[in-house]
């Protein structure tokens, strides 16, 4: 599990394809600090497994499944990739509750910048808009951020100086394709309702990506 909270942007330097899936090596000194075979980081919201380490980066496997459903499928060397750690018990929980399963991508549809922030709009896929509401919570290549505004098609979120300095939302450009998880509480609650809504149920979720 994670918070949603990058810990530094990391460099890809390798990626190996192996026909139904991909191995990426990824520079990130900070979350390798403490890392072990095994563990869990997020790369770019995706919940990968290390399955290497050397000086101050590791190299995880990227399944099919994943490939198809995440950003992950265009990530080349040189590229830069939001990291988290997977949360300790007993620290502080700054964002909310981030399983580091995609559930589809979006697109940056646009940037307006202001003094003080910068309001970004972004396309959402019509399975996942039924989860997005104004004022809660939505992971965006990682970062935990709060919705502003809901359209049909579309949701926008206001990026505070730190986290356009610390995270790849800062560069990132109308056109470009990003991870998207939606809150998984609403997930929950929508499969417990669904036997109590009759004909008026949604059906449940769509399936998750996730390592």
């Amino acid at each position: 599990m994670f918070t949603g909270i990058v810990e530094e942007r990391g460099e890809v330097i390798a990626v190996a394809d192996l026909a139904d899936a991909a191995r990426v090596t990824i520079a990130g000194p900070l979350v390798t600090s403490d890392a072990k075979q095994g563990d869990s980081i997020a790369v770019n919201g995706v919940c990968l497994t290390v399955v290497e380490l050397a000086d101050g980066s590791f190299t995880a496997d990227v399944m099919r499944e994943t490939l198809l459903r995440s950003s992950l499928d265009k990530v080349a060397k040189g590229d830069h990739v939001n990291l988290e750690r997977a949360a300790a018990v007993g620290q502080r929980f700054g964002g909310h509750i981030v399983q580091g399963h995609v559930d589809g991508t979006g697109e940056l549809i646009s940037r307006e910048p202001s003094e003080h922030w910068e309001l970004v709009k972004i396309s959402l896929p019509g399975g996942l808009a039924r989860y997005v509401v104004e004022k809660g919570s939505i992971t965006v290549d990682g970062v935990s951020l709060t919705v502003v505004e809901v359209g049909a098609d579309w949701f926008s979120v206001s990026l505070i100086p730190e986290t356009l300095r610390a995270t790849t939302l800062g560069v990132r450009k109308p056109g470009d394709k990003v991870n998207l998880e939606v809150d998984v509480i609403a997930k929950y609650v929508e499969r417990l309702a669904i036997p109590h809504l009759g004909s008026t149920g949604r059906g449940t979720e769509e399936e998750n990506t996730g390592e």
